[in-house]
């Protein structure tokens, strides 16, 4: 996948988010979004998801060059934040049944896999409400990483993450995200030490 801006600026009510962002987010590789708490981060994530319109400028969608709708961007990408909530009444298990149901998972690797992976194979029929924060948030990057889309959108995602749930995030970015398009909204370089392009949002600041 491909994302390209141009001229993209972004305001709630009369205050601009930024304005004039012209920038090509090319596939296989990693950005990092950064910027200080309310800069706009996570807006910008939310527009190279598809999910929020911009007021002025272009966003364009590609796969394989070729432009794509925008209705059809969330099939395309895997999405990861503190603010999105799970089904806490669902099982693990459950869960990832769940959003196989629309977004399937990478070739070759199963549910039970996936749980053992992140290390939750020991409460993977557990309701997800009986889960600590981290534990949470191990189940909510296993749905996006392991989601078989090439681009992969991640807001702070080492949020509620002990130090080896920080290990495992990197191990994961490692095994299963070469070759697609990462894009890291963060203030915290340990979560995206791994980047090769980083953007400060600040710089479009009107």
């Amino acid at each position: 996948m491909k994302i390209q801006l141009n001229n993209v600026g972004k305001r709630y009510n009369r205050d601009w988010i930024f304005r004039n962002f012209s920038y090509t987010f090319l596939p296989g590789n990693s950005y990092a979004i950064i910027g200080p708490n309310g800069s706009g981060k996570s807006t910008l994530l939310q527009i190279l998801s598809g999910a929020v319109s911009i007021n002025e400028g272009q966003c364009t969608f590609f796969i394989n060059e070729q432009p794509l709708a925008l209705e059809k961007v969330y099939t395309h990408i895997a999405y990861c934040a503190p603010y999105l909530e799970l089904v806490e009444e669902f099982t693990l298990m459950e869960l990832l049944q769940f959003h196989q149901s629309f977004k399937p998972f990478l070739k070759g690797v199963s549910a039970d896999e996936i749980a053992a992976r992140v290390e939750l194979a020991h409460v993977k029929h557990k309701k997800i409400s009986e889960y600590s924060s981290g534990m949470k948030q191990r189940a909510k990057l296993a749905q996006s990483i392991f989601s078989d889309t090439p681009a992969v959108l991640l807001d702070e995602p080492c949020t509620n993450l002990d130090k080896a749930g920080i290990d495992l995030y990197h191990s994961l970015i490692d095994q299963y995200c070469k070759n697609r398009l990462i894009l890291i909204s963060s203030n915290d370089k340990t979560e995206y030490s791994f980047c090769s392009q980083i953007i400060d949002i600040t710089q479009y600041k009107h």
